[in-house]
């Protein structure tokens, strides 16, 4: 699974000793994010298949009322 940057603190004087520490190679640039890569991988690939296979299921006024929904949260939030 790809790796996240180590935290970087807001100090300046902190910020600037772990840059070293990160030159030096005594403190690693990376920490493991903890996900099972297989595992992102399948979620991944069911939720690009979820919508496409829920739209072929619903019937074209479920889906327009779907939609009209949808337009009138975004416009009730654009309001806000």
């Amino acid at each position: 699974m790809p790796q996240k940057r180590t935290p970087r603190p807001r100090d300046p004087i902190q910020l600037g000793k772990l840059m070293v520490d990160i030159a030096t190679g005594q403190v690693p640039d990376t920490v493991d994010d903890g996900k099972d890569a297989a595992a992102v991988m399948l979620g991944r690939l069911g939720g690009l298949k979820g919508g496409a296979a829920r739209a072929r299921s619903l019937p074209p006024e479920r889906r327009k009322e779907i939609a009209k929904a949808a337009a009138a949260a975004r416009k009730l939030r654009k309001k806000t």
